[in-house]
């Protein structure tokens, strides 16, 4: 029989102690009982319970009593008060001390197993509830992002400290560096982390979309709403709201954006109230905020509200050395998510992705090893399953020959550079994102010659 949780039955009279605890175990409850309340103290220092079905009259140490107690010993622990007609009074005191419910006695098994049915189901989806937040904060949490360029060590080095206050944040960088998993980690490590995580694209909404999105409707007005509808900044209170693409608002939404930070409240579309709001804003964008504060499209006071704490992301292209741990990391993932025995990259396809440019930063590195994970047909990845075209470096001359494979994509590529370089190794290399030996190797690998 499924074990349902452990329960413990504080009761003076011994046949009602053995009813209740013959009536629940034939329900799946694992239950303990205790004739006083001196023993159920005992036996709250000893072990766990889920609920305690606690007689209010007792001798010695009554129902009141072994709640107070039970409320420092098990705080977790679930108090029922068993009571007679006389003390029902005292039941409701007992349940604004901190008890869940009380029972009258005398009362039908059906009863206590409805109570206790409901209470215990309460209890598991409390339990889901917290293992689900600790695993959506797993989910984003710092070790997540994985680096080890100095560069970006530093960027999550301010990110973290960050995270332990509720100041504004604005995160730049190109698109698929990686900045609303920062904002998730952020939150996720912060004083709100128990609040919600809301997060809105404001590139993927029209300017009186994103107003109502934000701040909602009002029933009735100039809206002609049917109902009141809350928006983001009521949606995130206590918690963080992440605004995506902030740089593509609208002069107006800007405005808006602007007194909400200022004031720390707001109306409704067509509303009068004024709603005050708890919220941490993180923002993001990809485009170069300071150029359009220059031309006049940004506000310059919302920037300087939105930059408390400025935040860059380096493209993949100014931290290859961390694509072999990166593609390590996801690669790991992906073996747990497709439960697929991949053990690794081999040496010639980590070339190839050390030698490609990655437009799309970390999301395209991440795309192209998710397919490659798809097609391995075996335990280890290859140049043929990524299927990444190495592009030709600016003023390469085209081939002559059709690419047979990646591993000529990437001879070609290799030639290309140390020829534009007029064989400077170290310049060569640097333009390839890789170091000196590695590119030594590539050389003596590929049989690449000088007067090629």
């Amino acid at each position: 029989m499924k074990d349902k949780g452990s329960i413990l039955v504080v009761d003076d009279e011994e046949i009602v102690r053995e009813s209740l605890a013959s009536w629940l175990e034939e329900d799946g409850y694992q239950v303990h009982t205790a004739p006083d309340g001196q023993s159920a103290l005992a036996k709250l220092g000893e072990q766990s319970y889920a609920i305690l079905l606690v007689d209010l009259k007792m001798p010695g140490i009554d129902g009141l009593q072994v709640l107070a107690q039970a409320r420092t010993l098990q705080p977790s622990a679930t108090v029922i008060i068993m009571t007679a007609y006389a003390t029902v009074d005292t039941a409701v005191l007992a349940m604004k001390q901190g008890a869940y419910d009380y029972l009258v006695k005398p009362f039908e098994p059906e009863e206590l197993s409805q109570m206790v049915g409901k209470l215990t189901s309460q209890q598991s989806l409390r339990r889901e509830n917290v293992l689900l937040r600790k695993a959506l904060k797993r989910q984003f949490e710092f070790k997540d992002l994985v680096s080890e360029s100095p560069r970006m060590e530093a960027v999550f080095e301010l990110a973290r400290t960050a995270a332990k206050s509720s100041s504004t944040v604005l995160i730049l960088g190109e698109s698929g560096t990686g900045k609303a998993l920062l904002a998730h980690a952020i939150h996720a490590e912060s004083p709100r982390r128990d609040g919600p995580f809301v997060g809105v694209s404001c590139a993927a909404s029209t300017e009186t979309l994103l107003e109502s999105e934000l701040f909602g409707l009002e029933k009735g007005g100039f809206t002609a709403a049917g109902t009141n509808a809350r928006g983001k900044f009521e949606i995130a209170a206590g918690g963080t709201l992440f605004l995506d693409e902030i740089g593509d608002i609208s002069p107006k939404s800007q405005m808006d954006l602007l007194r909400v930070l200022e004031a720390r409240e707001f109306r409704r579309v067509g509303g009068s109230q004024v709603i005050k709001t708890d919220v941490r804003i993180i923002a993001a964008t990809s485009r170069d905020l300071n150029k359009l504060v220059e031309s006049g499209s940004f506000r310059e006071d919302l920037y300087y509200r939105l930059k408390v704490i400025l935040v860059t992301l380096l493209p993949l292209r100014e931290r290859k050395e961390d694509i072999p741990l990166l593609a390590e990391h996801l690669l790991g993932k992906f073996r747990s998510e497709m439960r697929k025995p991949l053990e690794g990259i081999s040496a010639e396809a980590l070339e190839v992705l050390m030698a490609y440019d990655w437009p799309g930063n970390v999301r395209e590195l991440r795309n192209v090893l998710e397919r490659g994970a798809v097609m391995a047909k075996g335990s280890i990845l290859t140049p043929m399953e990524l299927e990444l075209t190495l592009p030709m470096p600016p003023g390469a001359p085209a081939p002559t020959e059709p690419i047979s494979s990646l591993r000529d994509a990437e001879r070609r590529h290799v030639v290309a550079m140390l020829k534009q370089h007029k064989w400077n190794i170290s310049r060569s290399a640097r333009a390839l994102g890789i170091d000196r030996v590695t590119l030594y190797n590539k050389i003596k690998r590929y049989q690449i010659r000088e007067d090629e």
